[in-house]
């Protein structure tokens, strides 16, 4: 047996439906856009991100799964056109919002999925996926990247299998499963013929360093799904009994950064 006998492609889906992770609805997205706006230039894992990006002899960008366009906003000044792809909305508004608010007049914005047809999506010199690889079909997704950039391709995939601490999701008895992380988009793109390089961005963040226990719940929420008044109320109570607990309780977010060439 070798790598070749193994579908990583398969192994990741088989993966993500094992997980009973449920993918946002653009809606979800939505009503995050306000909240995302205000924080979405600057902040140290925007600097780390694009410090890795080489754009020396680029002029056009695709930025997938954009948000409220933290990437491409940030380097829109060095191109000459900057793609702003998102299921919602409410963020691809934000967005265009935040790129007016610069007098960036060559950032254009595009309402789609990662499983929507891409036929008139421009092929740009990079694209970019911050961030925004927890998809069904992961295989898809970077040959669709892989299909849009003439140059390169950078993304950035989670480092462990969760995106909320396992003990908080104990609290209100839910048992979570491991989603499949970085070590598939690596896998899948040595089947595609690409040499990936990696590199790791280390976040401080944590999911549960909120100062009140409604953004909390807030969080908690968001991640894990609806949460009934019952669960509410023990997420309430966990975190107002030990504040600085709740707020050190699991990992910082690490996330492995994903570049490779697409010309040959």
């Amino acid at each position: 047996m070798n790598i070749f006998d193994l579908d990583f492609g398969d192994l990741y889906r088989q993966h993500m439906a094992a997980s009973g992770r449920q993918l946002k609805a653009p809606e979800d997205w939505d009503g995050r856009a306000a909240r995302m706006k205000a924080g979405a230039l600057g902040s140290e894992y925007v600097k780390a991100f694009v410090s890795r990006m080489d754009l020396s002899d680029c002029s056009s960008l695709l930025d997938v799964g954009c948000g409220t366009g933290a990437i491409g906003l940030t380097v829109a000044s060095e191109l000459e056109r900057v793609v702003g792809l998102d299921y919602s909305a409410g963020m691809l508004e934000a967005m265009v919002e935040l790129a007016e608010e610069r007098g960036l007049n060559h950032v254009q914005s595009l309402c789609l999925s990662w499983e929507d047809d891409w036929s008139d999506v421009p092929v740009c010199d990079v694209a970019v996926a911050s961030r925004s690889t927890a998809v069904r079909d992961l295989e898809a997704a970077l040959v669709k990247l892989d299909n849009h950039a003439r140059k390169r391709v950078y993304l950035t995939s989670k480092v462990g299998g969760y995106f909320i601490d396992p003990e908080i999701a104990a609290v209100i008895d839910r048992k979570l499963d491991p989603v499949p992380d970085y070590i598939y988009a690596v896998n899948i793109l040595y089947q595609m013929g690409r040499e990936a390089r990696i590199d790791f961005i280390n976040n401080d963040h944590r999911p549960s360093a909120c100062e009140t226990s409604a953004e909390f719940v807030r969080r908690v929420g968001f991640s894990l799904g609806p949460l009934d008044d019952g669960a509410r109320r023990r997420l309430i109570d966990w975190f107002d009994s030990d504040p600085e607990r709740a707020r050190s309780t699991g990992q910082p977010f690490r996330w492995a950064f994903i570049s490779w060439d697409t010309a040959s």
